[in-house]
């Protein structure tokens, strides 16, 4: 059954019943009505106050907060806060303090700022390693290698922020990761123990 053949004979939606009113409910969002039928305003969008009509069950249960398109509902949704310098609204997702740069520029006029690096972990790495290379000597407190550029800070208490010298050791990075790491070894939770890791080792040894 056609659009114009389900309107034609009503001069108001208030007449249809039965089936053809529910047809009719149908067709009421498609846009293929007559001028006519379209219904008069009741209530106004909250965004741009276009005038439109919606449901008085669908304004009760929204508070009066009604909505025109799918824009002005997206433009509800914002978050936005002041600019902190010119009032201007923006939207607080992007976690700016300022609407521009400008307002930015204006905002930093009278703050100071460190010229000098500030004191980091890599800084305190190089002071510590120098300091033991001139107390100590360029090799490995362990297993004596001589290349000091690669050798290491180790903490013996595993307490990095324990920067003691009695608690410091210089070591080659091959002893470093012997003492942190050969007991937690997987292949010792494998095979059991340093002994299952010597055999594993011969095994591979054997294969090759």
């Amino acid at each position: 059954m056609s659009a114009k053949h389900l309107l034609r004979g009503f001069d108001s939606p208030t007449r249809l019943k039965g089936e053809v009113a529910e047809q009719f409910d149908n067709l009421w969002h498609t846009g293929l009505m007559t001028e006519r039928y379209i219904r008069n305003p009741n209530t106004k969008c909250v965004v741009c106050g276009k005038p439109i009509y919606k449901r008085p069950i669908e304004i009760k249960r929204n508070s009066k907060r009604v909505y025109c398109s799918a824009s002005c509902y997206g433009i509800s949704c914002r978050k936005e806060i002041p600019c902190i310098i010119c009032g201007k609204m923006i939207l607080s997702g992007l976690h700016k303090k300022t609407c521009s740069r400008s307002c930015a520029n204006k905002h930093r006029t009278g703050i100071k700022y460190k010229l000098n690096r500030p004191k980091d972990k890599v800084k305190n790495y190089q002071s510590l390693k120098i300091r033991l290379l001139q107390q100590r000597g360029k090799i490995c407190e362990r297993c004596h290698y001589d290349k000091y550029e690669i050798l290491q800070v180790h903490h013996k208490d595993k307490n990095r922020l324990n920067n003691n010298l009695s608690n410091l050791e210089l070591i080659c990075p091959n002893c470093h990761y012997e003492k942190h790491f050969l007991l937690t070894s997987w292949l010792n939770k494998k095979e059991g123990g340093q002994d299952g890791n010597a055999r594993v080792l011969k095994t591979r040894e054997r294969k090759l």
